[in-house]
């Protein structure tokens, strides 16, 4: 059982002091902001018991506020990430990300350790992975204390090849996210056998991730099915891994029921859920269902809620835009970055309820579905049984490195034969 602290007590200030990694106290060093590892996110969940930190993809800085507040709400921790291909649409990316945590977080007397994740970092070919070398110290630099190395559009064994290529270039102490299966919905979806492929041969080479994210059955953005997460297969795949001591990441959670977000918490080893659309679409006002998928009218169109989020007449110029791009509603997401600057010129009084929106929105998933409040507790205890930024690894070397050797290594992948589903544009 975690107990409970407040405010600025010689607990939090103490983990202020040694839990914050060498990056962000190098950037924010006169900061009261707790900003921690991925892996200490992780460890107060498992702490928690049947608990999955929000993970909150940050498309805004209105977004980000409002998770925040929710988080402090909730004495939750959290994580706030944005994804590679977001940054190309949203003004959020990985080298900015930190600095508006830090600076809302002292602004706003947050308390609650939050992670800097780097989420789908996507690899796609050996050039990326090159580019990946560079890139990856450069969003550390930045603040960045977690990161997702996303190589599952690629075969099983490139997918393998490369997280060992990059590994090298992720800090020992930051939280690190490995990916099997492409999130495709109900196709393509991930087996026991990929995952332990991937699992077991980074464990070989000493790579212990935090999480893997699978395809079990959900999709980015709107979910246009009522299938979503498939609990049966999630659960099988992580019993499997149990050996491994690897912490499940639930993708694409937007849109999948509460009761389904509360099965995935209690029957399986997630600790770490990822919501962006819901989150976009609660702060530009539309009406969503009780999980956050966006209802729409007779005529297939979002339905704007007059009290909530932006003014009308400022959504009524982003669907004239949307309508001359020839924009679907997965598309709308692309607005994100046009309209940016047009969202934070509202008026104070707008801006505070997009913020409430998201806040009363994030509070009930961390309190009511995610079972996470409470946990930003067991986070600074964490923080302090280890006398460190660095939690260390939940796994030990299990695997003989010689058997995953490059002729090893081909070998298995060869006796996998996995369905990948259908090729094209997955990405967040």
């Amino acid at each position: 059982m975690c107990t409970k602290f407040f405010g600025y007590s010689a607990d939090f200030l103490k983990a202020v002091e040694i839990g914050r990694p060498p990056n962000v106290a190098r950037l924010f060093p006169n900061s009261k902001a707790l900003i921690v590892s991925g892996k200490v996110i992780d460890r107060a969940m498992l702490a928690k018991g049947k608990a999955i930190a929000l993970a909150a993809n940050g498309r805004n800085s209105l977004v980000i506020r409002g998770v925040l507040r929710a988080a402090q709400k909730a004495d939750a921790a959290i994580i706030i990430e944005i994804a590679k291909s977001e940054g190309s649409y949203c003004a959020v990316n990985y080298w900015n990300m930190a600095m508006m945590v830090d600076s809302f977080c002292n602004e706003m007397g947050i308390t609650v350790p939050v992670a800097i994740h780097a989420d789908h970092y996507g690899i796609k070919s050996a050039g990326d992975v090159e580019t990946a070398k560079v890139a990856i110290p450069s969003m550390f630099d930045a603040g960045i204390t977690s990161i997702a190395i996303d190589a599952s559009h690629l075969p099983d064994e490139e997918n393998l090849l490369a997280s060992l290529a990059l590994a090298p270039v992720v800090p020992c102490w930051a939280g690190l996210e490995t990916e099997v299966g492409e999130i495709k919905g109900k196709q393509g979806l991930s087996t026991v056998e990929e995952a332990l492929f991937l699992i077991r041969g980074l464990n070989a080479h000493d790579i212990f991730p935090d999480w893997i994210a699978l395809n079990n059955g959900t999709t980015h953005g709107i979910e246009a099915n009522d299938q979503g997460i498939q609990v049966d297969l999630t659960a099988s795949i992580h019993e499997a891994l149990a050996p491994y001591k690897i912490s499940g990441a639930q993708h694409g959670t937007s849109g999948n029921s509460s009761d389904r977000l509360r099965d995935i918490a209690s029957r399986t080893s997630t600790t770490k859920a990822n919501v962006a659309t819901a989150l976009q679409m609660v702060s530009w006002g539309l009406e969503v269902n009780d999980y956050g998928n966006a209802i729409l009218d007779g005529n297939g169109s979002f339905i704007k809620l007059k009290d909530r989020g932006m003014t009308d007449g400022l959504w009524a110029e982003m669907v004239a835009y949307a309508d001359s791009k020839g924009y679907k509603k997965g598309d709308y997401k692309s607005l994100n970055l046009p309209f940016e600057n047009r969202l934070l010129s509202q008026s104070r009084e707008i801006r505070d309820r997009i913020v409430d929106g998201v806040e009363a929105f994030a509070c009930n998933l961390m309190q009511n579905v995610l079972n996470s409040s409470g946990s930003a507790t067991c986070a600074v205890e964490a923080i302090l049984k280890a006398g460190s930024f660095d939690m260390g690894a939940k796994a030990k070397r299990i695997e003989d490195p010689a058997e995953w050797t490059g002729a090893g290594m081909a070998e298995k992948a060869a006796s996998l034969n996995p369905d990948k589903g259908p090729a094209g544009h997955f990405d967040d």
